[in-house]
């Protein structure tokens, strides 16, 4: 029979029936936020329970593949007395904001009587009891069946994992405090994803949601004499501080780097308030405390002071943030490359300056058919680059035909003369004077070869256009305030509409603009 030494578990839960859970792998999890970071097995842990994030832990079952009975007991408060009739007790801290737990199989074996157990919110201990543990190639059908069992209370201090009752046959596993501090850490400063941002965020996990939970303490206890370790820790893009304030008491802060490792810096702080860290002594050793921490940081603080307390100096996680770093740096090099050479290709060579690119302009299109012209444009200072506009706005009228329309010869004038163009040329893109272009007899009609390259001129199944349709534009470009702007779009207009003899056009631009 399961009973403790002292009164039996009070609460709402105390007489839960035991569920059928089925387990693989001799394993099982407890779960108190779904999807949670993971801690590898084998690393914190003894042959019951492994430690396996803030929000997970995992027991260990002597049935590989098979049914086990399992019950949950919520405490009000720590249980007295350890429970006897038990080959194996071990329990450590969880972080649990939403007051729900779940127990399944390692592939995902559950029962409703396991699933979202209600249990306190905030951190809670979790005390696993397991008992007749057979594998089942020696199991008999007059073994009794292999049960766990699980109390859970509150607690406002992360304690580390411990072995309550040892089971005398149980194998020793060489835990990894190294490793656990290097994972712990790397979970304080994750990346950012890479979740593209054209996608809508994800709706906040209700198994996260920490409202209205008060900070905690971390509790470590040691024997023998230690030290907190005063100074900077680094952590990539981050450090922590640790400042001295009297003889025992220490600042624990998040801050940047002031060299950050990555090509993408993190700027976020885990933590923006500061927290304190006590060290005392007691008449059986040392008692360090952290106090004011984050729910959802403790269980992770906790396997970081572990090892700084056991192992100065050291700092495991700093060669796994460096390949990270180094990683990143070379596919963001990668991606630089490959960005340039889309660039290159896209201006017809070395992308031009930034005030040219951002122009919102034919400059592109022109770069693709003369790229030098494009950059002789560019140095050209601002009164001839408003000349170009206009002798290439001339050039492209004449070739079609159009100086001896009054009202576009009329236009042509006053740009050349510095007067503002009539409204129907700049007003909606000048649409209005365009299209009295399309309605006036007078105007010539004459069609132009095109030069179909789809990396400029995009008309699949077009082999000519409207010659006087191609022009005009080059007119409606000098109504451009930004002379540089105004210069491109008339050239590359003037361009089009000479068709065949576009290369013409553009070596006497050369000279025009030279």
């Amino acid at each position: 029979m399961d009973e403790l030494l002292g009164a039996p578990p009070q609460g709402s839960l105390s007489d839960a029936a035991w569920a059928r859970l089925h387990v693989d792998y001799n394993q099982y999890e407890v779960t108190t936020v779904l999807g949670a970071p993971r801690l590898e097995i084998y690393i914190v842990g003894d042959d019951l329970l492994h430690l396996g994030g803030p929000s997970r832990c995992t027991g260990f079952c002597g049935i590989h593949t098979g049914p086990i009975e399992a019950r949950v007991r919520v405490l009000p408060e720590p249980p007295a007395q350890v429970a006897v009739g038990w080959d194996a007790i071990s329990e450590t801290t969880l972080w649990c904001p939403s007051g729900r737990l779940s127990v399944t199989g390692l592939l995902g074996g559950s029962t409703e009587a396991l699933t979202d157990v209600a249990v306190p919110r905030g951190l809670i201990r979790v005390r696993v009891h397991a008992r007749d543990r057979l594998h089942e190639t020696i199991r008999t059908d007059d073994d009794p069946p292999e049960r766990h069992e699980l109390h859970v209370w509150a607690v406002s201090e992360e304690t580390p994992w411990r072995t309550v009752l040892a089971d005398p046959r149980a194998r020793v596993w060489e835990r990894n405090p190294a490793k656990a501090a290097e994972w712990a850490l790397m979970s304080l400063v994750p990346r950012p994803s890479n979740r593209p941002a054209i996608l809508s965020p994800l709706p906040p996990d209700p198994y996260e949601d920490d409202t209205g939970l008060p900070r905690v303490a971390v509790v470590r206890h040691r024997p023998s004499p230690v030290a907190v370790p005063a100074g900077v820790l680094p952590a990539g893009d981050l450090e922590i501080r640790l400042e001295q304030t009297d003889d025992d008491t220490f600042t624990w802060s998040w801050a940047a780097a002031d060299e950050p490792i990555f090509p993408h810096p993190l700027t976020a702080l885990p933590d923006d308030e500061p927290s304190t860290v006590r060290l005392t002594p007691g008449p059986d050793g040392f008692t360090l405390r952290h106090e004011g921490v984050l729910g959802r940081h403790a269980i992770a603080l906790g396997l970081i002071w572990d090892h700084l307390l056991d192992a100065p100096g050291s700092r495991p996680w700093l060669d796994k943030l460096h390949a990270q770093a180094a990683e990143a740096t070379m596919q963001a090099e990668h991606y630089r490359r490959l960005r340039a050479e889309q660039e290159a290709a896209r201006w017809g060579g070395t992308p031009p300056s930034d005030r040219v690119r951002e122009l919102d302009s034919q400059a592109r299109s022109l770069a693709q058919i003369d790229r030098p012209l494009l950059d002789s444009i560019e140095a050209l200072p601002a009164d001839r680059q408003r000349h170009a506009a206009c002798w290439a706005a001339r050039r492209a009228i004449s070739v079609a035909g159009l100086e001896q329309i009054g009202w576009i010869a009329d236009a042509l004038a006053d740009a050349e003369a510095g007067r503002p163009l009539p409204g129907s040329f700049t007003e909606q893109n000048g649409s209005t004077a365009f299209r009295r272009l399309l309605s006036d007899p007078e105007v010539p009609h004459t069609t132009v070869p095109l030069r179909y390259d789809p990396a400029v001129f995009r008309a699949p199944g077009a082999t000519a256009m409207l010659q006087q349709a191609a022009a005009f534009p080059a007119l409606i470009a000098l109504t451009n305030t930004d002379p540089l702007a105004a210069a491109i779009d008339a050239t590359y207009h003037a361009a089009i509409a000479h068709g065949d003899d576009r290369d013409q056009l553009l070596a006497d631009a050369h000279i025009a603009f030279g």
